[in-house]
């Protein structure tokens, strides 16, 4: 990969993070009503007093482009603030949570990966046919069924077939692998379902695209064996598209861990988010949701390199 290439892709990073960090910023900040008084309510009297208080202890009675170089300046050296609520760092409040929401993450993305690419392989040789129509209606079917949906029938099932299952909450695999790897079945399934079905059916269309070019029909004539043909040839082309989908999926699939964690009760940054914005608690809330999209903005910025590796024409543009 030549360094001019990646170097771009490094500044275009910093860029978009810097970009994300002012929409972060600004997100509460311009929304209408006071959002301290907003936090006091929750809890507290709110009075003139109580209000300045809690203004001067965020910084909010300074200069907003201070506000901004203060904060941003904290988060450049791991600084987040502190939580209104129970005074600890905002970063730790993060790092005790962070850790499910990465593995439920990272293990749904390699469920759907892994799956799709020998479903989408299936479905591209078997064109035509009942059991390719099946698949393809089942892929439908996985795009427009709610996770959130799948995952509560799902636990409902289990409940029922069998009893001694454990499906709802979270146990660190350096504790227990076996009832880590239990727990996170149900959840990983119901959170990885729709990028199955939309990988499968993307590997399918480039698959039948790749089969009809003519490096294809020459390695035919050649007497390439069929296998070859269409797992070393066809696929490898195919899997260009496919690898910048799964960054995308894998964004999408952080945001949607959110509605998963509720409902199976895994103590990830979803649940952590949707707490400090019941409780106003406004450092933890601005800390949370700038993590988790610079998650986004990162794992794009990794699949945009890995798409150079596998096509190298496209770093030289």
């Amino acid at each position: 990969m030549p360094l001019r290439f990646f170097l771009a892709r490094l500044i275009d990073l910093v860029v978009v993070l810097f970009g994300i960090s002012i929409v972060v910023f600004l997100m509460i900040r311009l929304i209408p009503g006071d959002a301290v008084a907003i936090m006091l309510g929750a809890n507290t009297e709110i009075t003139p007093e109580s209000i300045a208080e809690l203004r001067g202890r965020l910084g909010l009675d300074r200069p907003m482009i201070e506000q901004y170089f203060v904060w941003i300046s904290g988060v450049l050296q791991g600084d987040f603030g502190t939580s209104i609520w129970t005074g600890r760092p905002v970063s730790e409040e993060i790092a005790a949570n962070i850790w499910p929401t990465i593995e439920l993450t990272l293990l749904s993305v390699l469920f759907g990966a892994a799956f799709s690419i020998p479903l989408g392989a299936f479905m591209a040789q078997a064109r035509g046919r009942g059991s390719e129509v099946a698949v393809r209606v089942g892929a439908i079917a996985g795009l427009t069924i709610p996770s959130f949906w799948l995952g509560i029938v799902s636990i409902f099932m289990v409940s029922k077939l069998f009893p001694g299952w454990q499906a709802l909450g979270y146990v660190p695999f350096t504790q227990d692998p076996l009832g880590n790897l239990s727990r996170m079945i149900l959840p990983v399934i119901a959170l990885s379902l729709p990028m199955l079905a939309n990988l499968s059916r993307l590997v399918r269309s480039a698959m039948l695209d790749a089969l009809g070019q003519d490096y294809v029909r020459t390695a035919k004539a050649k007497g390439a064996p069929r296998r070859v043909v269409v797992y070393k040839h066809a696929l490898r082309n195919a899997l260009i598209p496919f690898v910048t989908s799964v960054g995308v999926s894998a964004g999408y699939l952080l945001g949607g861990a959110i509605v998963i964690e509720q409902v199976f009760a895994i103590p990830g940054l979803g649940r952590l988010v949707l707490g400090a914005i019941s409780e106003r608690n406004y450092p933890l809330v601005q800390a949370t949701i700038l993590v988790m999209t610079a998650g986004f903005v990162i794992v794009n910025f990794l699949v945009d390199l890995l798409y150079a590796v596998i096509d190298p024409r496209i770093s030289r543009r």
